[in-house]
């Protein structure tokens, strides 16, 4: 939005030129001093001293219990933590010597496994390493496995094979494989046969390799011995397969590193290997273990290797210790070597251990109870050690953690501290209950005057405040302070007032503000209203301008007094020029949530400057006001402004010239006629300032300004000074653009309530609806689908507790951006007519959501009040024949409100049957209204708006009930159709009879036809809302009838008969609609709204219809007059 030079930025630059700065809340001195109040000084000398004295009694109990309860507190913590201590270093001892048996235990037990392995396998084989095997081999290893202290390790048996042996190893592994698997089958009870685990044997010595996502066995190409994987326990599990049969060990960089140690020292050796983690939901973690390689020796010569790992996750699982909890492990190796392993931290919490990392875990604050234990050396010769490797040594720190220090915390230190604390607070007790005893009336006396002041200063200015007290004490000694206004209600004294001569008031009234809110719910005039006056309330503040009342929709406020201002007409001008831009601002942004025609509000503002008599009205109710002519005067000129415009009288504006500010005025052309003062010379008060300008240097600088300055702004426009161009700071949103997120707002308050009562959302569970989606609506046409009885859904207290949190349900992010795009494309789909358009759709909902939101309890008769009280809601449910007892169904009726008319042509279902266009083709009558329905669903069907159907429907039933509540309340719409609204007048009749039989197909029944007619009434509401709202869309269907009319494609001219016709329309069918209303009983207050506004109405166009209709067509003329 591009900047001019009328914007309201460009005054605070001709202020400086003037010497007047624009008064702002960072102005510093020249800001108003904040208005802050300050309590009477009754008896506070008299207390100060006794106040003194208590304090510091108390004061010295205080400090005395404080430095008790401290050190009984930390005597207690220190024994806590000497417990803790001694405790942890007990058991992380026991760990710890658990840990080194068991390591110890278990290489023992692989030394003594690995000669019998030498010794029997070459006996049982009668042959020669590496062709030999142990047979039982399962058995023998589920023994020995039995002390290592863990369930099953991995045991391998691997031959060293010579380069000239591996030929014959392949032979022998076939021939030698089906034995001892036979055997492992047999011992550990596995289903798969021997020829299953055969043939997925690999029986040569290979490596693997990746080809493309698989992994391939292929012979070894490493020259030299290998050490193939021969017998192994357990057999590994899953489709029979063996998968480590033959693989070449020495293929596997870490374990070749460690079979090089172990060749050279010919001792056992140990390693760390990464392996992926195999529990379930671990499978993306990577857990270290041990892996140990103990030799196999025949008569001094190395032959082979007994492979097994240990899993220390596993291992610290089956410690058994008791006791052991909250306990961070450290394993620490002695290798430095590059990239070795060299911290493992695990933590043990009684019988689970989980992997923490390859670092140290531990908490710093616990170095000092550190339990350190060597659990692992070999004690190899280093210098048999080849150069470039390193056997760990392992060493174990044990640390404790938080949660084991919180289970020895216990509550003596609180205690102990408790029982001190409370012998202070008896003794303050005993104090304080004698001051209570003694404070008790002063108290008292000092608590109604601090709020009797408070109430007053929140009333009165200051200054009056103060002289209401003088005159209360001397009009009545007995409790005058209490009854400044004389008591009784009578006036006591002199009167409170005062002449303030030099003075500026502002009268700024809402101008549409009564047509507007007679569309409105009492809650959404409250909120404009408080919105709107609170930032008036806020620029008084900031200007020092003083608000002195709000009469309806015109708020009253003064400069000059009480406190004297030089500058009061500058400084109310500022005034009222903030109020109309922010005005503007606010109404604006409310459009989004107030609905349609919220922007179209304005500020009319009036201002005169005079002296005034102001002061207090003794009596009830009591307040401070104006008085004078110069107050009524203020009043005539808002009353003879225009929207968007400041009128200021001629006093004021010389006020402004003599401030050096006359390129702020521009005098009006004619003169205005002021009821009591005959005609008037005014002026706008001009935004547009020129820069540069000066003030005059004669006392004839008034008359210079009236003749020099023209005037051009006595249009009819009603713009003013202000127009958009001058908002630059407001969204730059289009009407239609706010229009739509008013809708948006309005249906996702609904779909909270629709996802709060089925109690879910997301995607339906009905695998079934999206081959209903698909074929619903695509048989006959949409006024063959239309029923006279839609079933609704039964009230059902157990949806009570869930509907009651629906403002805290979120319908999700991509369903409220479904939904916003969805009604942005039926936005765009609605034609540029003058009635039949988005606007008039958005107007339309809006009639709705008042209607829905007025049905009655039935038990008060009145306005619905939300209650959340089941018994209310029931009855609610009852009286509104179902209509509120499923949130799907008011969702269903707004939705058809807001697509009623896409696509509207702007010309009469009977106009497209004689042109005999593609949709008259289809649906022959009832045209525009089908059309609607077909192309709104067919939008909602498609995948893009697949998580918004999903919170408005859940199952097949919802999606029935939902398409036919859209189709019959659009098919409604159509009321030119004779045979349609006889149908509706016949079964209105049936259903509200009184020889009906009441039950639940009565109950729906009658609120079918109540819905149909609510839609009919909430189409034609401007028929029955305030004058202005009726003539102003009155209008715009007049021009688009005429347009139609000139433009070919109506029979006759409406304007010929548009008079009669308005009537008979308000006779045959507006009247007679709000009649139904009010008789149905459903809606409260809004039914005798509706139809008083109907009669009123009906009323007024009687006496100005016939002139209206010639100001319709010369409005018409004066649209195509360039056309």
């Amino acid at each position: 939005m591009s900047k001019s030079s009328s914007h309201p930025s460009d005054w605070s630059s001709n202020e400086s030129n003037t010497g007047l700065s624009h008064v702002d809340s960072s102005s510093g001195a020249d800001s108003p001093e904040p208005v802050v109040y300050v309590a009477p000084d009754v008896a506070k000398r008299e207390q100060k001293a006794v106040n003194f004295s208590k304090f510091l009694v108390f004061f010295a109990l205080l400090v005395a219990v404080s430095g008790a309860a401290t050190a009984t507190f930390l005597l207690m913590e220190e024994e806590e933590q000497s417990d803790f201590e001694a405790s942890f270093a007990g058991l992380g001892s026991e760990v710890a010597t658990v840990v080194s048996q068991k390591v110890d235990q278990i290489f023992s037990a692989a030394d003594a496994y690995s000669l019998f392995i030498a010794s029997e396998a070459k006996a049982e084989s009668n042959s020669s390493w590496p062709f030999v095997y142990v047979s039982d081999f399962s058995m023998k290893s589920e023994k020995i496995a039995a002390l290592f202290g863990f369930e099953r390790p991995t045991l391998i048996i691997a031959p060293l094979v010579q380069q000239e042996e591996k030929e014959s190893w392949a032979s022998y592994v076939l021939e030698t494989i089906p034995v001892w698997y036979q055997e492992s089958i047999d011992n550990e009870g596995h289903n798969a046969t021997v020829e299953e685990y055969v043939n997925y044997t690999t029986p040569y010595v290979h490596q693997y390799e990746t080809v493309g996502n698989k992994s391939v066995s292929v012979p070894t190409t490493r020259p030299g011995p290998a050490l193939p994987a021969w017998q192994r326990y357990p057999l590994i599990r899953g489709e029979g397969r063996n998968m480590s049969m033959s693989h070449d060990f020495l293929n596997i960089p870490e374990v070749a590193d460690v079979f090089k140690i172990s060749s050279s020292t010919r001792r056992p050796s140990i390693g760390f290997i990464r392996l992926p983690d195999t529990r379930p939901g671990k499978i993306d973690q990577i857990v270290v273990e041990s892996q140990i390689l103990q030799p196999i020796m025949d008569n001094g010569n190395l032959v082979g290797i007994l492979w097994f790992r240990l899993p220390w996750l596993e291992f610290f699982q089956n410690l058994n210790v008791d006791g052991i909890f909250g306990t961070v492990v450290v394993i620490r190796s002695s290798c430095k070597i590059d990239d070795a392993i060299r911290v493992l931290s695990y933590t043990i919490d009684r019988s689970r251990a989980e992997f923490l990392g390859e670092f140290d875990a531990h908490d710093p604050k616990y170095d000092g109870q550190v339990v350190s234990r060597v659990v692992l050396d070999l004690e190899l010769d280093s210098e048999q050690i080849p150069e470039g490797f390193c056997v760990p040594i392992l060493t174990l720190d044990l640390y404790p953690t938080d949660e084991l220090e919180a289970t020895f915390e216990t509550s003596k230190p609180t205690l102990y501290t408790t029982v001190v604390v409370a012998i202070f607070v008896f003794t303050s007790l005993v104090f304080l209950l004698y001051d209570f005893f003694v404070g008790r009336r002063q108290r008292k006396f000092m608590d109604r005057i601090v709020r009797q002041d408070q109430i007053v200063s929140n009333v009165f200015p200051t200054a009056i405040r103060d002289r209401l007290y003088e005159s209360g004490q001397k009009g009545s000694q007995d409790d005058a302070l209490f009854d400044p206004l004389g008591g009784g209600g009578g006036a006591a004294g002199s009167p409170l007032a005062d002449l303030f001569p030099e003075t500026t008031i502002v009268f700024a009234d809402i101008a549409g503000f009564t047509a507007w809110s007679s569309a409105r719910e009492p809650a959404q005039v409250f909120i404009l209203l408080e919105t709107i006056y609170g930032a008036f309330d806020k620029h008084a503040y900031r200007h020092g301008v003083f608000k002195v009342e709000t009469v309806g929709d015109c708020y009253v406020a003064v400069a000059g007094l009480p406190e004297p201002d030089k500058e009061h007409a500058a400084t109310v001008c500022r005034f009222a020029r903030d109020c109309i831009k922010t005005m503007k601002e606010i109404t604006i942004k409310l459009e989004m949530t107030l609905g349609p025609d919220t922007s179209d509000l304005d500020l009319r503002v009036g201002i005169h400057s005079g002296q005034v008599t102001a002061g207090v009205l003794r009596g009830e109710r009591s307040r401070f006001q104006l008085f004078g002519d110069t107050m009524n005067t203020a009043a005539r000129m808002e009353s003879a402004s225009e929207r968007n415009r400041i009128q200021l009288s001629h006093v004021t504006a010389e006020l402004l010239v003599a401030s050096g500010l006359s390129a702020w005025i521009i005098p009006r052309k004619r003169n205005v006629f002021v009821k009591g003062k005959g005609e008037m010379q005014t002026y706008w008060l001009n935004t547009k300032v020129a820069k540069g300008s000066k003030p005059p240097k004669s006392r004839n600088a008034m008359q210079a300004v009236t003749e020099t300055l023209t005037e051009n702004s006595d249009s009819s426009s009603g713009k003013g000074a202000f127009d958009d161009n001058d908002l630059d700071d407001i969204e730059a949103m289009t009407k239609r653009e706010r229009l739509v997120e008013y809708n948006v707002e309005v249906l996702s308050s609904l779909l909270q309530q629709i996802i709060a009562s089925r109690g879910a959302v997301g995607v339906s569970n009905d695998t079934s609806l999206s081959e209903i989606e698909a074929t619903i609506g695509t048989g006959d046409t949409v006024l063959e689908e239309f029923v006279p009885i839609i079933p609704l859904k039964r009230f059902d207290a157990g949806d009570l507790s869930r509907r009651h949190e629906a403002s805290s349900i979120d319908i999700g992010e991509e369903a409220k951006t479904q939904l916003r795009n969805y009604l942005k494309s039926v936005a765009s789909m609605y034609q540029d007519n003058p009635f039949h358009n988005f606007e008039h759709a958005s107007h339309v909902t809006a009639s709705v959501k008042k209607l829905l939101s007025r049905i009655v309890n039935v038990a008060d008769g009145n306005g619905l009040q939300m209650s959340t009280d089941e018994i209310d809601l029931a009855n609610m449910a009852g009286h509104s024949y179902g209509i509120t007892s499923d949130p799907l169904t008011q969702f269903s009726v707004l939705f058809s409100a807001i697509i009623h008319d896409m696509d509207h042509p702007g010309v009469s279902n009977a106009q497209l049957v004689k042109e005999n266009t593609r949709s008259a083709q289809i649906f022959k009558k009832s045209v525009a209204e089908q059309n609607s329905v077909e192309l709104a669903w067919g939008m909602l069907m498609s995948r893009e708006y697949d998580a918004l159907r999903a919170c408005i429907y859940h199952t097949e039933e919802d999606l029935r009930r939902f398409r036919q509540l859209v189709v019959n309340t659009v098919m409604a719409t159509d009321i030119v159709d004779k045979e349609l609204q006889d149908l509706r007048k016949a079964r209105w009749e049936t259903a509200f009879a009184d020889t009906l039989v009441q039950n639940e197909t009565s109950d729906d029944c009658k609120a079918t036809i109540v819905i149909e007619h609510l839609i009919q009434a909430s189409d034609v509401s401007h028929t029955m809302q305030h004058w202005h709202i009726y003539k102003s869309w009155n209008q715009k269907f007049f021009l688009e009838c005429y347009g139609a009319y000139k433009d070919g494609r109506a029979d006759s001219d409406p304007s010929t008969n548009w008079y009669k016709g308005e009537i008979g329309f308000f006779d045959f069918y507006v009247i007679p609609l709000a009649k139904k209303l009010e008789s149905c009983g459903v809606f409260g207050v809004s039914s005798h709204e509706y139809l008083n506004y109907a009669t009123s109405n009906r009323a007024e166009w009687v006496r100005e219809g016939e002139k209206l209709v010639q100001e319709y067509l010369a409005r018409y003329e004066e649209m195509h007059k360039h056309v």
